[in-house]
């Protein structure tokens, strides 16, 4: 986690930005819309709006839609330029989602009040053209028959297929979970009854294992840390959850000053876990004050010490910039894409933290995404610190890119930590109640609401 990092600079919110050329006509084939309600209170409610071209490609949109009820108003938005003028709403492209081929779609969101009994609205336009296909967001995209069963029975061995993380079926799937934070201070946290409510109430599929390696880490008790890495892969197993280890350098941020202990360590996880189909590796957290060409000569020769034992586990490589993709440091996914690992099965990492990481930062993952398989395996809510206020637009913005691109996450962290981007309160480790809305921060609220919706794994 970048608790010690100077923030870099900021970027554009998604509200107000502008577009850079007019958009073009959208061909009489015209478009579809999917507006659904995703939930809703006392005066205020929450949509998902999923506009599909299916006319000529186009490079600059508008979306537009007239309320049906006076009384409904957009009050904030994501994933594009939102503005209202009496009822009728208008959202338009950002720079990273401009281009819509023939089929393509972006999917936007919004949060909204209301006074009367906020119907949906019925008549959608692109670019002026009426979106004719059908709306409502009742018939989905089929995803393939959905399995029964723990994300592990139904998955199994998991690997890379072209830019995605693919299950047993050879079908694209998302992983969503959590992330411990640093095992040699919050081990408490990691217990039966946490695990039990990770997998059972929050419905997790990841448990991603921080082990640090330096700040009373690892390298004070290799054997130790080791063996603890260990039960905690067994007991996500146990539960049917997939295992996320973390050898999770940070300072030194190049991660070569550490490749004698990843390669001791990965050769022993490696050959213990080796006949288990749950296990995945992240061999490096966040490269940083480091080029690509060294972390990539790093992951060369850690690579083959995990293949030697087990060689069909999914291996994750970490990026330039604390995992940004470069973008950190002032570049971006074209040095990975030019120049990437020489080895197969493999993923690379990406890292944001939602209120100091924003349309830049998506940019590059949506561009990035269409070349390389990404894996996000820690974000947070809040600043790049770990700490400040949740920032829930930000946040529900990147997570709806995760789930449009089926990229899969790990939140930071399933932990009582004395900091925002902490899931549970403090003090709550010293209990057993892992998931009640009384022991959640604001942030675990957020992710919870999101891990635990139905993943729907396709099994054909």
């Amino acid at each position: 986690m970048k608790r010690t990092l100077a923030l870099l600079a900021t970027c554009a919110t998604a509200l107000g930005l502008t577009t850079l050329a007019g958009p073009q006509a959208v061909a009489a084939t015209g478009c579809k819309v999917d507006y659904t309600i995703t939930s809703q209170w006392q005066g205020g409610f929450q949509a998902g709006v999923k506009v599909t071209n299916l006319g000529d490609p186009v490079s600059g949109w508008t979306l537009k839609w007239t309320w049906p009820d006076s009384g409904q108003k957009v009050t904030q938005g994501w994933n594009g330029t939102w503005s209202q003028s009496g009822s009728t709403v208008s959202a338009t492209n950002l720079d990273w989602n401009r281009a819509l081929a023939t089929g393509g779609s972006a999917d936007l969101g919004f949060t909204g009040t209301f006074t009367g009994s906020n119907p949906k609205p019925t008549a959608f336009t692109l670019n002026g053209v009426a979106c004719t296909g059908s709306t409502g967001g009742d018939t989905p995209t089929d995803p393939g028959t959905p399995g029964t069963g723990t994300p592990l029975s139904v998955n199994g061995q998991l690997k890379v297929c072209g830019v995605n993380l693919c299950n047993q079926y050879n079908r694209p799937i998302q992983l969503r979970g959590m992330s411990t934070h640093g095992i040699q201070w919050f081990s408490k946290c990691y217990n039966s009854a946490s695990l039990d409510a990770l997998a059972n109430n929050w419905k997790a599929d990841l448990l991603r294992i921080a082990m640090y390696v330096q700040e009373q880490g690892y390298e004070t008790d290799p054997a130790g840390f080791t063996s603890r890495v260990n039960s905690y892969v067994d007991m996500a197993e146990a539960r049917g959850m997939y295992a996320l280890i973390d050898f999770h350098t940070l300072t030194p941020g190049d991660p070569n000053y550490n490749i004698d202990r990843a390669k001791t360590f990965f050769a022993s996880v490696a050959a213990r876990n080796a006949a288990k189909k749950n296990v995945i590796y992240e061999i490096a957290n966040e490269p940083n004050g480091v080029s690509w060409t060294a972390i990539k000569s790093y992951a060369e020769q850690v690579i083959p010490v995990i293949r030697a034992a087990d060689p069909d586990a999914v291996v994750i490589v970490g990026t330039r910039g604390w995992s940004s993709l470069g973008v950190s440091d002032g570049s971006n996914e074209t040095e990975v894409v030019n120049n990437p690992v020489n080895a197969s099965n493999i993923m690379y990492a990406f890292h944001f933290y939602a209120a100091s990481h924003k349309d830049n930062y998506r940019a590059t993952v949506s561009r990035a995404a269409a070349k390389l398989p990404l894996f996000v395996t820690e974000f947070g809510t809040v600043s790049a610190t770990g700490g400040g206020t949740l920032d829930r637009t930000s946040t529900t913005a990147w997570l709806d890119l995760l789930d449009q691109l089926k990229i899969s996450y790990a939140n930071w962290t399933y932990s009582d930590a004395n900091e925002s981007s902490a899931a549970f309160k403090p003090g709550t480790c010293d209990g057993s109640d892992y998931s009640s809305s009384g022991v959640l921060t604001e942030s675990g609220a957020l992710v919870k609401s999101r891990i635990s919706t139905a993943d729907n794994f396709p099994t054909s």
